[in-house]
């Protein structure tokens, strides 16, 4: 098999972009997540269609720096986040500053891809996302039960009926409709199928960012139902989470929220056609975007919310 790495064997996270990934047969690794990516064409398109994202981005920031009053300073730990995370761009676009210790920082900050890991000391009055250290398939669903009441997980064993089989891990999108009882497959949850197709086919996805511990944008994703699990969205929108959700579900969310410890972080949430219900069935504390497909207008009203509420906790 061959593989094309400018760090072998190594996750730097550091110095270098093209040290996070690595070209396995045909598919582009990011390393710190095991997320793949076919390399074809629509990825070197989407691939460019973000640089001209990350050069506005960059431009607003440097017109915010020469025209508004210093922006806070936020340290990361144990790595500061790339320029395809969202956190990256609501700083940047805000005028805030890395900070290069928390001695020079007005916060401290916890990021780390991996899935179950054990946060460091914040080593800062004010830290944020330091609780999060356990986002998997299984802790979500978990949680996501006690904050609203009813189960998404299901026992594969006992379960009889249409479930889906995913991986434990953190943004992989391999998930697959199984039919239990069955013996569970280890690293696998098994959750309920949340249908939110309606008559026209396409399936929903709600990825909620969240400041705070409070919903702030919410990225309406569609795709066909057929490909419900695929990474590729057909068409994204920006609304605000009071267009999405009513008071008592805006409640629960913070609830999650609070519960997983989650300060910074997008959640995705589904709304079973059927029954209305919500469902949390992902976090993801180091989420990447805005998603490439949406337009400039989007892009710059979602950035503008999640820096605003960014400056807002940080300042608190």
């Amino acid at each position: 098999m061959p593989v094309f790495d400018l760090a072998r064997g190594r996750n730097t996270q550091r110095g270098f972009w093209g040290s996070d990934f690595q070209l396995v047969d045909g598919y582009v690794h990011v390393k710190s997540t095991g997320v793949r990516f076919k390399n074809d064409w629509q990825l070197w398109a989407d691939i460019w269609r973000w640089f001209t994202y990350y050069a506005f981005v960059r431009l607003h920031g440097f017109w915010m720096r020469l025209t508004k009053p210093r922006g806070p300073r936020i340290w990361f730990a144990p790595y500061r986040p790339r320029p395809w995370y969202i956190i990256w761009a609501a700083m940047v676009w805000g005028g805030f500053e890395f900070a290069s210790s928390p001695e020079r920082a007005d916060a401290a900050f916890y990021f780390e891809d991996q899935t179950i890991a054990t946060p460091p000391p914040p080593r800062h009055a004010k830290a944020f996302n330091f609780g999060v250290g356990d986002v998997s398939k299984s802790t979500v669903a978990r949680v996501m039960e006690e904050a609203f009441g009813y189960p998404l997980a299901v026992d594969p064993t006992t379960f009889v009926g249409e479930a889906v089989e995913k991986g434990e891990g953190n943004g992989l999108h391999d998930g697959r409709l199984v039919i239990c009882p069955l013996q569970p497959v280890p690293g696998k949850a098994y959750q309920r199928v949340i249908k939110t197709e309606g008559a026209d086919g396409w399936a929903s996805d709600l990825r909620t960012v969240c400041v705070g511990g409070r919903p702030v944008v919410v990225f309406v994703k569609q795709k066909p139902a057929s490909a419900r699990f695929s990474i590729q969205n057909t068409s994204v929108v920006v609304k605000t989470p009071e267009e999405v959700f009513s008071p008592a579900e805006f409640e629960h969310l913070s609830r999650f929220c609070a519960a997983m410890k989650l300060n910074w972080g997008g959640i995705d949430v589904l709304r079973e056609n059927a029954s209305g219900r919500l469902y949390v069935v992902d976090v993801n504390k180091t989420d990447t975007g805005p998603a490439v497909v949406l337009n400039w207008k989007d892009r710059a009203r979602a950035t503008t919310l999640l820096s605003t509420a960014l400056a807002r906790m940080v300042r608190s």
